[in-house]
């Protein structure tokens, strides 16, 4: 079975930053768990399963048209792993946005199980 490589966490961020909704999905197993860094739970708002997911990792370009997550560094340790990064954009109300930010996640060989996202807060 393949493992997760820091390269491939990288290729998942390439494709955030690309808006590929379809390359981000291919890094996704079909039972995945998206943990967004906002919402109404003590984990944010939760996304389970593919289309679920799909769904919620859209909603980050609908809310900021111009996303980017710069700066990534990351880390495999078996079946768990980060990544950190400096998240920017504009909403669409015109204000923007740049704060430090991580993801943490399980795997199950090569493909991601749950991404759990955080953001710092400013102000």
């Amino acid at each position: 079975m393949a493992m997760m490589t820091e390269q491939i966490l990288q290729a998942f961020a390439d494709a955030w930053n690309r808006h590929d909704i379809d390359a981000l999905m291919s890094f996704m197993t079909e039972d995945c768990v998206f943990e967004a860094n906002a919402g109404p739970d003590v984990v944010g708002t939760s996304f389970h399963g593919y289309k679920d997911v799909r769904h919620g990792f859209q909603r980050a370009w609908q809310i900021y048209p111009d996303a980017r997550w710069t700066g990534a560094r990351h880390f495999v340790s078996g079946d768990r792993g980060a990544s950190e990064w400096i998240f920017s954009g504009t909403a669409k109300s015109g204000a923007r946005i740049e704060v430090a930010g991580c993801d943490l996640f399980r795997f199950r060989g090569d493909k991601i199980v749950v991404k759990n996202s955080f953001r710092k807060q400013r102000g």
